[in-house]
């Protein structure tokens, strides 16, 4: 096709010379699958972290020590 054969296509087709489709225009919003992916991941070993720090015997203990110091029982 020759450059002013593609030229009449597009005066044909209604279309602005230079201007950008609208989605292009919208920028990006929302992630895609692979940031979702990655996403998912990462808040699962957040997670993982928290609860082996949360289950240990000494957070464990400061913890009980806490709410007993909260509720004033002697023990």
């Amino acid at each position: 096709m020759s450059l002013a054969a593609a030229a009449a296509a597009i005066r044909g087709s209604g279309a602005v010379l230079g201007a950008r489709p609208r989605a292009a225009m919208r920028g990006d919003r929302g992630m895609s699958t692979a940031e979702y992916a990655l996403g998912t991941v990462t808040a699962c070993a957040f997670a993982a972290v928290l609860f082996a720090i949360l289950t240990s015997d000494e957070v464990r203990a400061a913890v009980t020590r806490i709410v007993t110091d909260a509720l004033q029982i002697d023990g």
